[in-house]
Parts: structure tokens; C-alpha cells; sequence
């Protein structure tokens, strides 16, 4: 077994240091725990995954070297280039060849129709019915019961514990290039099976039952709430979709966690995360380059926590970046994705610190994410609309205002929340690009009828000059 650490890719980029551990220190132990079981093990540290290939051959002289289907573009074609031979990937429930299959007979693509495509093939949370199998409780989705706003009554959430760091993650943090960023390694994420089996059992005991009602809440002193962060051990290979997604089901048919929630998070686990693994095939290469909005502007040094900004929910959400490598969707979707798309950050740049600074971050896992859904760069392939909103949806689900200097409230002014600027800046910005969206009919309405809107496009100028410059 060929194992390369390749110092080019450690040096490629400014990393978030638990997202960088995680990654060499799980491969480190999964080497340790090959040979425990009888298997010869090159683990290499190498200037480049090449030369370290190369170096393997010069020494064992192999007849072929032969690697599973790797989760990158850019690396499939690089390994089909040298010779690598390729076995299917099953780290996943749907092979892209599968999607693909799927998608050739539709003339569009939707998330919910996958879904409900792989919970029949896949026989996930179905009954018999009087023609055929039916989904348990009656209908599909139960997202409607899954958006309550974060609670006030000082409950407790469960908690994620901690592993002991041993030999091999101390060793691999000694070696963490200087240029990283982020809290040092804590235990939080499995680098194990038998750490990631656990923190597995834990969410179903612990976190699932919670799960689905305020799974799109956000609370400034909670990193987590009840989300599950199995994101990570799924995306190295130290679980696989369908234990995680059985797990979900049975804990649901024995009585210990209601549908909704059961139902909630396996639509995350077969349902967006298999989806967004074959758009990004069956789209690829030419996605990554889509900027249909034309956006230029770099990540703002708020996100990056180069410098400190008066926003309370960017300043929470990067808060909870810096601590654990992770922020939970509604997080990134809405406070990160929701700015970054209203400011016009350029969609590859905001993709790529996104990759490497969350700990589940890949380049199949973004490039959907943020070009299609939080940046709407792709004109519609992957959302129906924009997912932007002024800061009356922050307001809404999180508790971030109530402490914050800007008013939700306000679009022009001093005290203005950039956000709520921001949004009415962005539609009169793109007005051309969205007229032909039904979708959006209503709020460019809205937009046109503001008495203000030059006022609040004088602002907006105001607030992207601030947010590029780090004194927001």
C-alpha cells in the first residue's frame, strides 16, 4: 500500500490547521493500523504526490500501480496521465455513472427529485402501500417542520467529546507548516474508524433527537447545536453514507427519535451530499469557472479573521471557524454564502478558503455549494434563486442582533446593517441578470419602489469599501 504525504499539496495553501491534521493524521494512522493488520505499507513524505509515485516504482518495481477514483477533477485526470489504473469509487451511494444515468432523462435537474429517487432504490425510510412502496408517515419531506428559530429557553446541546491525542497526532501538529491558521487540534474530529464509529453512536443517542427542529438556527454560543459533524469522517472514508443513513432509520423505528428529524437529517446524508457529489462530475471541468454575475471582489479579511469586523453574526460564525474548523450550513449558506453573494465575492476565491479551511472542506463538496447555491455564479443550475436576504432572516434565526451595533432594520445610515444594504444594493445591481426569474419578480418589485434606493446604493458603496478594506 502506497501512501504519499506531499509536501506541495501542505504548501498549496493557507490552511486551517485542524482541517491540515485531520487529514495527515488520519492517513498516519490508517497507515499504522495496515500494517498492524498485515498489509506493507510505502507511507512516504514526498515533495510532490508524483514524485513520491515515481520514487515507490524506482524501489518495489510494481507491475501496476492501481488507486480508487479520486474525489478531484484536476486528479483523476492527473492519475489517468501517469498510468494509474482506477477502480470504482464506494465511498459514495451513487457513482457518478449512475447520476449521470439519472440525469439524462430529465430536463431539469432538482435535489428533491433525486432524493426521492435514491430513497427508492436505496428502500430508505418506505413502507409497503397499496401500489408500491410509499415514503413512512405519509409524504417525502418534513422541512417544513425543520425551521424554527433558535430557542430561548437556555437548553442544553449536546456536546461532541473529545479523543485523546496520542503519539501520531502530536507528531503530525510538531510538523504543521507555520503559514496555518485556526485553534490547535483539541480531539474534536475523528482520525480513526473506531473515533469516527463513535462519534457516530453519539450523534444518534445524543444529537438526532434534537436535530430536526432548529437545524437552521444560529446560536452565537453554540458551534454546533445538534448537527451531527459526521461531514468530515464521511469525506476521508472513515464512514460510509449508508451505516450512517441505516443508523439514522433505525434509531427512528425504534421509537427514540421523531420522522422529522430522522427524516431531515438522511435527506442530508442520501439526499444533498450523493446530489452535489454527481453535479460536481457531471458538470466539471467547465463549473468551476462560472461567474455569471460577473463577481470580482475578494473574500473580505472578516471571514478570513485577518481583521476583526463589528458584524456580531460574521464575527460569531468566524468565531466558531477559527475554534473548530466548522460552521453548520445555515451558517455558511446564510451569514458567509448570503455576504459573499450580496458584496460579489469572486465565486472560485470564495470556494477555495472554503476548502481549506473547513474541516469537511473538498473541492467536490464547494464548488456545488458555493458557485450554485450560495453565490448563484452558475445562473440557476443548482438553485432556483438567490439565496440572498437582508438581515431580517438573521435577525429572524440567530441571536447575533440583539448585542450587534447594526440595526436589521435600517438600509441607510451609520447604523444600517450591511447585510440589509447589501441586498437591495445587489438586486438593483443584477436587476438585468434576475428580471427573467420568476422567482424573483416580487422582491425586484420591491426593490424599485423603495424611495430610497439611491440613498441606500450611496450606502452600499460605503459598506463594500469598508468590507474590502476590513474596518466593517
Amino acid at each position: 500500500m502506497l501512501l504519499v504525504e506531499s509536501r506541495a499539496f501542505i504548501e498549496s495553501a493557507t490552511w486551517h490547521r485542524q482541517r491540515l491534521h485531520l487529514v495527515l493524521s488520519a492517513m498516519e494512522h490508517f497507515a499504522h493500523e495496515l500494517r498492524t493488520e498485515g498489509f506493507e505499507v510505502d507511507h512516504r513524505h514526498a515533495p510532490t504526490l508524483r514524485r513520491g509515485m515515481l520514487d515507490h516504482c524506482a524501489e518495489y518495481a510494481p507491475s501496476a500501480v492501481i488507486a480508487m477514483e479520486p474525489h478531484r477533477w484536476d486528479t483523476r485526470e492527473r492519475l489517468e496521465r501517469w498510468g494509474v489504473g482506477l477502480v470504482r469509487n464506494d465511498r459514495f451511494l451513487c457513482h457518478p455513472t449512475e447520476f449521470a444515468e439519472w440525469a439524462s432523462c430529465r430536463n431539469r435537474l432538482t435535489m428533491e427529485d433525486f432524493y426521492r429517487w435514491q430513497r427508492r432504490r436505496l428502500g430508505v425510510l418506505m413502507e409497503p402501500g397499496p401500489s408500491g412502496p410509499e415514503p413512512v408517515g405519509g409524504q417525502w419531506n418534513f422541512d417544513h417542520d425543520n425551521r424554527e428559530p433558535p430557542p430561548s429557553d437556555g437548553r442544553t446541546w449536546p456536546a461532541a467529546r473529545r479523543f485523546e491525542l496520542d503519539a501520531i497526532d502530536r507528531g503530525v501538529m510538531e510538523r504543521l507548516p507555520e503559514h496555518v491558521v485556526g485553534a490547535e487540534p483539541d480531539g474534536t474530529w475523528p482520525v480513526t474508524r473506531a473515533q469516527a464509529l463513535f462519534r457516530l453512536a453519539e450523534f444518534i443517542e445524543t444529537g438526532l433527537p434534537h436535530f430536526g427542529p432548529h437545524e437552521d438556527a444560529m446560536l452565537a454560543a453554540e458551534w454546533k447545536l445538534a448537527h451531527s459533524v459526521l461531514a468530515s469522517s464521511m469525506n476521508i472514508g472513515l464512514l460510509h453514507p449508508r451505516e450512517v443513513a441505516q443508523a439514522a432509520e433505525a434509531a427512528f423505528r425504534s421509537g427514540a427519535v421523531p420522522l422529522a428529524s430522522a427524516e431531515g437529517f438522511i435527506r442530508q446524508v442520501i439526499g444533498w451530499r450523493e446530489y452535489v457529489w454527481g453535479v460536481y462530475w457531471l458538470w466539471m471541468p467547465g463549473y468551476a469557472a462560472m461567474n455569471r454575475l460577473e463577481a470580482t471582489r475578494p473574500v473580505p479579511p472578516a471571514f478570513t479573521g485577518t481583521a476583526p469586523t463589528e458584524m456580531a453574526c460574521v464575527a460569531n460564525t468566524v468565531g466558531h471557524l477559527h475554534a473548530h474548523g466548522y460552521t453548520h450550513h445555515i451558517e455558511r449558506l446564510m451569514v458567509l454564502g448570503n455576504l459573499g453573494l450580496t458584496a460579489g465575492v469572486d465565486p472560485w476565491s470564495l470556494s477555495e478558503w472554503m476548502r481549506v479551511t473547513f474541516v469537511d472542506g473538498a473541492e467536490w463538496v464547494m464548488l456545488p455549494n458555493v458557485i450554485g447555491m450560495a453565490l448563484h455564479a452558475d445562473g440557476g443550475m443548482m438553485a432556483t434563486k438567490p439565496y440572498a436576504s437582508g438581515g431580517a432572516y438573521i435577525n429572524k434565526m440567530s441571536d447575533s442582533c440583539r448585542g450587534c451595533r447594526f440595526d436589521p432594520k435600517r438600509r441607510t445610515g451609520e447604523h444600517a446593517c450591511p447585510f440589509t444594504t447589501l441586498y437591495w444594493d445587489f438586486l438593483a445591481r443584477n436587476e438585468q441578470h434576475l428580471k427573467g426569474n420568476h422567482r424573483m419578480a416580487r422582491p425586484l418589485a420591491a426593490m424599485r419602489q423603495l424611495a430610497d434606493l439611491p440613498a441606500v446604493r450611496e450606502r452600499a458603496v460605503t459598506v463594500l469599501d469598508r468590507l474590502d478594506r476590513g474596518e466593517l
